[in-house]
C-alpha cells in the first residue's frame, strides 16, 4: 500500500517517533545491553546511548539473544579503545580496519574471503562502515558470527560514533525511515512478482527454440527469435540483479542460486565478476577512482576530476573532445558482445572462478545442443553474439542513465543517505518504464535499500523525497528520453574540462 499523505506529513515533523511496536518490544527485552562482545554484539542499525532502541534487520529476523548485562560489563572492559585518528591510519590493502556500530575489527585476513570481494573492504578501511553494512547484508545474525573473531576494540568513550565530517542528525533520520519502512514490510517480496518476472523469461526462451522447430532457420525466423531473445536477455539481467542482492528470496542461498541460473546459465557471464563489480559500485557511487562504473579512462573521461586531471598532465590517448561520438560508435553496439564478455572470461579465468566456468558452460552448450541442429555450431555463435548486439544499446543506456550526469568526487567520506543521493537520479514512473530499466528507474531508492525488493520501490519513494525536502537535499527525478540525452551531455561537459586543461598554458 502506498504511504498515504497523513503518514508522509508525519514523517516529516516527527521523524524520531516512527519507530513502532516492534521496535519498542525489542527494546524492552534487549534495553540496557550497550556492547556486542562474543555472543552479545549489536546488529547494525541500533543506536548507543540512553536512548538507544535496536532494531530487527531489513527482513525481519529475530535477534540473537544477548548475554546477561554483568558479563557485557566485563568485556567491555577488556576491550581497546581507539580514537579515529588511530583507525583512520589503517587503511592499507595489508592493515585493514574499520568501525561497525562504535566496534573496530580488523579485517585484513578476511579480505581475501570476503564474498563481495575484497575491494569492498578495502574500500572502507579506516573508515565508519557501519550504515553501508547495514545497507548490503541480509541477515545480520548470520553476518555476526563473521565478526565475532574479527573484533579487537571500540572507539574511545569520547569519540563520535561516525566520523566527524558526517551528518549525524541525517544519519539518525535515515535510521528512523528504515525502520518505518521495516514496519510497513517494504523488506518483505512478493513472490508471485518474481515467479511472473521468471516466468515471462523463460516462456520467451522456449518460444524462440519453438518456432525455430516449426518454422525452420529462414532469415525471417532468425530475425525474429533474435528480438525475442534479446527481451530474455536483458530481463535476465534485470532478475540477476534482484536475487544478486538478496532481495528474492529471505534465504540467501536461494538468492546465489537463482542468480546463477539467470546470469550464468541463461546469460552466459560470470556471476562473482559481476557481483564483485558492482557492490563496489554501491558502497562507492560515483566515487573515483574505487566505482568501477566510473573508472572507464583512458577511452571515456567522466565527471569533473579526471578530465581535467588528464588535461593538465597532457594526456591525450584519444581526442576525447569527440568522445560523445565514441560512445555512439564504439560503446553502445559494443558494450555487450566484446567489453562484457571479454571482462567475465578474464575475470573467471585469472581468478580461478571453476564454479562460474562450469555454470557458462552450460549456456554455450545449451545453445548447441537447441539450436545446433538448426544452425549448425558457427551460425549458433553467430546467433548468441547477434542476441547480445541487439541486447548492447538497451543495457548500455540503462545502466548509464542514472549515474553518467550526476555528481562524481573523490572521496568525501560523507553520510549514506547524502553521497547515494547526489550520485544518483530516478527516472519517472510508468508501466513501461518499469519493465523497460526493470525497475532501474528507481536508482535512488534501490541504492539506499539495495536489499529492498524492487516492486516497493514506488511505495517509499515519498518518504525518501521527504528526507530529501527536509535536509536540502536535491531529488532528481527525469523523463526517460531525457535521461538517456543527458549521458551524451555529460560526456560533452567532460571533454570541454579536459580540453580547457588540455591546452591551458
Amino acid at each position: 500500500m502506498i504511504p498515504s499523505e497523513a503518514r508522509i506529513r508525519n514523517f516529516r515533523s516527527q521523524p524520531r517517533n516512527l519507530r513502532g511496536a516492534v521496535t519498542m518490544k525489542l527494546e524492552d527485552k534487549r534495553a540496557g545491553n550497550e556492547s556486542l562482545v562474543g555472543k552479545s554484539q549489536q546488529y547494525l542499525g541500533e543506536k548507543h546511548g540512553a536512548n538507544e532502541k535496536p532494531v530487527t534487520n531489513g527482513r525481519g529476523e529475530d535477534s540473537v539473544k544477548e548475554e546477561a548485562n554483568g558479563k557485557c560489563d566485563t568485556a567491555r572492559k577488556s576491550l581497546n579503545r581507539y580514537s579515529w585518528q588511530e583507525i583512520q591510519r589503517h587503511n592499507q590493502k595489508d592493515d585493514q580496519w574499520l568501525v561497525i556500530h562504535h566496534k573496530v575489527y580488523d579485517v585484513t585476513g578476511w579480505a581475501k574471503r570476503h564474498p563481495g570481494g575484497q575491494r569492498i573492504l578495502n574500500h572502507y578501511a579506516g573508515e565508519d562502515a557501519t550504515e553501508v553494512f547495514r545497507a548490503m547484508h541480509l541477515k545480520l545474525d548470520t553476518v555476526k558470527l563473521y565478526l565475532k573473531p574479527l573484533l579487537i576494540g571500540e572507539l574511545a568513550p569520547e569519540e563520535p560514533n561516525q566520523e566527524r565530517n558526517k551528518n549525524s542528525q541525517l544519519v539518525e533520520d535515515f535510521q528512523e525511515l528504515r525502520r518505518t519502512l521495516e514496519a510497513m514490510n517494504m523488506f518483505k517480496a512478493n513472490w508471485v512478482f518474481f515467479f511472473l518476472h521468471l516466468a515471462h523469461i523463460l516462456i520467451l526462451e522456449t518460444l524462440a527454440w519453438l518456432i525455430v522447430w516449426h518454422f525452420g532457420n529462414g532469415w525471417l525466423v532468425t530475425i525474429f527469435i533474435s528480438f525475442l531473445l534479446t527481451i530474455s536477455q536483458i530481463q535476465s539481467a534485470f532478475l540477476q540483479h534482484d536475487a544478486g542482492h538478496c532481495s528474492v528470496f529471505t534465504n540467501p542461498k536461494w538468492n546465489h542460486l537463482m542468480q546463477k541460473f539467470l546470469m550464468s546459465h541463461l546469460k552466459g557471464l560470470s556471476t562473482k565478476w559481476w557481483n564483485h563489480d558492482h557492490f563496489q559500485h554501491h558502497v562507492k557511487t560515483n566515487i573515483y577512482p574505487k566505482d568501477p562504473d566510473i573508472n572507464v579512462g583512458p577511452l571515456f573521461l567522466v565527471g569533473d576530476i579526471q578530465p581535467v586531471k588528464y588535461g593538465k598532465k597532457k594526456i591525450k590517448h584519444i581526442n576525447y573532445e569527440k568522445q560523445h561520438l565514441y560512445f555512439y560508435l564504439v560503446v553502445i553496439p559494443l558494450f555487450g558482445p566484446v567489453f562484457i564478455i571479454l571482462k567475465s572470461m578474464q575475470s573467471m579465468y585469472f581468478q580461478r572462478f571453476w564454479e562460474d566456468i562450469a555454470w557458462v558452460s552450460s549456456f554455450y552448450i545449451r545453445h548447441f545442443i537447441m539450436l545446433g541442429p538448426f544452425y549448425g555450431i558457427f551460425g549458433t555463435i553467430l546467433l548468441i553474439f547477434m542476441v547480445k548486439f541487439l541486447e548492447s544499446p538497451w543495457m548500455t543506456y540503462v545502466t548509464h542513465m542514472s549515474h553518467t550526469s550526476m555528481k562524481m568526487s573523490t572521496e568525501e567520506k560523507k553520510d549514506w543517505f547524502s553521497t547515494q543521493v547526489l550520485a544518483t537520479c530516478n527516472i519517472e514512473q510508468s508501466f513501461f518504464n518499469d519493465w523497460f530499466t526493470g525497475h532501474q528507474n528507481f536508482q535512488i531508492k534501490h541504492h539506499l535499500f539495495p536489499i529492498m525488493p524492487c516492486h516497493n520501490y514506488h511505495k517509499v519513494a515519498p518518504l525518501v523525497r521527504s528526507l530529501c525536502a527536509k535536509h536540502g537535499l536535491l531529488y532528481v527525478n527525469k523523463p526517460l528520453l531525457e535521461a538517456f540525452g543527458d549521458i551524451v551531455r555529460a560526456l560533452k561537459k567532460s571533454a570541454a574540462l579536459w580540453r580547457d586543461a588540455y591546452y591551458e598554458t
